[in-house]
């Protein structure tokens, strides 16, 4: 049996071009080495090539996470100067990861005297931060509570200082968020004020205390929190000193997003556009209606754009409420336990940002990360104006997860980087074919304590690409290179489904 022929046309190393099916239209840039772009699926390919040709489309990347999504893939970045897209943002808007820096000593909870430590540790956060898809925090004892007046301002305010002092969050933390507030379309609060208030009058938003009621909870699917223990790479000792890492202590790694909320709000948004193109008889680019857009200027793109900040809002409190609580919960069993925040960075978002000589655009990361390097003019006034803001890369709690730093060479992804590992397996698939004692075996033999009676299958560290294989692909592209490695001691997830 002959292999087909690679659509990729090498251009490096770690990177490659995908032609567009039109000729006028410059070619899709490729992040990934050849085994990881030997990962990208017929699916995956053909979703690409189908962003890449839809209206207003400049520029497409495929990180090496890429997977095959809802019209665009998972891993990728769109880029558009006139045009807003929901599908290349997702479902879960503002969908991130954070990372909280504590003073405890990684040998603290190694090994088996520190495994009554850590089971003592997981049970005092569950006791305040809830997962589950349909959880939030009635179903918990030592949470914060969040009534209707407070949730409003935390959709139209963000991190606030008013809202971190009612929900006891450091208020500086806001300064280590991507975002910490993200405004309506014309750059205002006001104009989210009135959206989410006519969104309400009208009965879109239903069930909004349930929905507020979420802020502080992990959800489901790949959602999590782990506790890591710190190895700062050799060299990159003055740039984890200015992220706040602290070598051979203990971290903690987030993984959430805008929850109920945010979903509520794209899948109407969806359903709107949807309904409209076909109202109004508008082709769907390729077909797809998942690549329903709004021209920039039209009331679509302003109601799109206020409900994305608006998911945005809630999920940036939601992960600073996470780690407030997780703070807690480790100071209860560990008094005398401090902890900052290192940083807090989206990966299903779209945000207008400069792009050298190409001016201002919209960029569409679904599944991929803000990559700004030293000097980046939207890193002026900012604690990384010097160095390039920390980012967060997720791998599997048995590979590690990495804290990159981006290099100039970021430039020619649109500043962007992978979001993580990205699955090379199926959910169904995974369920089917994985052995659930070998699953939980090799657990127990890294010595890595979690919160499940039985690890999810479509979870399992298999389930995704090689780790370093996907570093390796980001360091040879030249656009980030690894500061510190996180080695998972325990892991929080959604023990009764994994649902994405």
């Amino acid at each position: 049996m002959t292999t087909p022929p690679s659509p990729f046309i090498e251009t490096g190393p770690a990177t490659a071009i995908l032609p567009a099916r039109e000729q006028n239209l410059s070619p899709i840039t490729v992040i990934g080495t050849p085994d990881i772009r030997n990962t990208f699926d017929a699916l995956c390919i053909q979703q690409a090539l189908n962003s890449r040709a839809a209206p207003g489309v400049t520029d497409l990347v495929l990180n090496p996470d890429a997977h095959c999504g809802y019209g665009a893939p998972i891993g990728c970045v769109l880029v558009s100067p006139t045009h807003i897209y929901p599908g290349p943002v997702g479902v879960d808007i503002k969908c991130s990861m954070s990372l909280l820096q504590t003073n405890i000593d990684a040998d603290v909870l190694r090994g088996e005297g520190g495994m009554k430590l850590r089971r003592n540790i997981i049970n005092a956060i569950l006791d305040r931060v809830p997962t589950g898809a349909g959880r939030g925090q009635r179903s918990v004892t030592k949470s914060r509570h969040v009534n209707i007046q407070l949730g409003k301002q935390i959709a139209v305010f963000g991190a606030s200082e008013q809202v971190c002092t009612q929900l006891g969050i450091p208020p500086e933390w806001a300064q280590r968020c991507e975002d910490a507030h993200h405004p309506g379309f014309d750059g205002t609060t006001d104009a989210l004020a009135t959206r989410l208030d006519n969104l309400l009058q009208a009965g879109v938003l239903t069930n909004f205390e349930d929905k507020v009621g979420q802020l502080g909870s992990y959800g489901g699917g790949n959602h999590f929190g782990e506790a890591e223990a710190v190895h700062i790479r050799p060299g990159m000792e003055s740039i984890a000193q200015t992220f706040g890492l602290q070598n051979d202590k203990i971290a903690f790694l987030s993984h959430c997003g805008s929850r109920g909320f945010g979903y509520q709000l794209a899948n109407n948004q969806f359903k709107k556009l949807q309904s409209l193109f076909d109202k109004w008889s508008t082709p769907l680019p390729a077909g797809d209606k998942q690549l329903v857009y709004a021209p920039l200027g039209t009331p679509e793109a302003d109601r799109y754009i206020d409900d994305m900040s608006l998911g945005a809002n809630f999920a940036t409190i939601n992960h600073l409420l996470i780690n407030a609580l997780v703070l807690e919960a480790f100071q209860q069993i560990l008094p005398g336990t401090q902890g900052s925040l290192v940083y807090f960075i989206s990966h299903n978002i779209a945000r207008q940002e400069p792009l050298g000589n190409k001016g201002l655009a919209w960029v569409h990361r679904k599944g991929a990360t803000r990559a700004f390097p030293a000097g980046h003019p939207q890193l002026a006034h900012t604690p990384f104006a010097a160095t390039g803001h920390p980012i967060l890369l997720p791998g599997n709690p048995q590979a590690g997860s990495s804290v990159m730093v981006a290099t100039e060479g970021a430039e020619k992804s649109a500043y962007s980087v992978n979001h993580g590992a990205g699955r090379v397996k199926g959910r169904k698939a995974a369920i089917r074919e994985f052995n659930q004692k070998e699953i939980d075996q090799s657990f127990q033999d890294a010595d890595i304590l979690t919160n499940c009676r039985q690890y999810p299958k479509d979870e399992a560290p298999a389930a995704y690409k090689n780790f370093n294989e996907v570093l390796k692909s980001v360091e040879s592209a030249n656009l980030a290179q690894e500061v510190a490695r996180l080695n998972a001691r325990f892991v929080i997830k959604d023990s009764d489904k994994a649902d994405d």
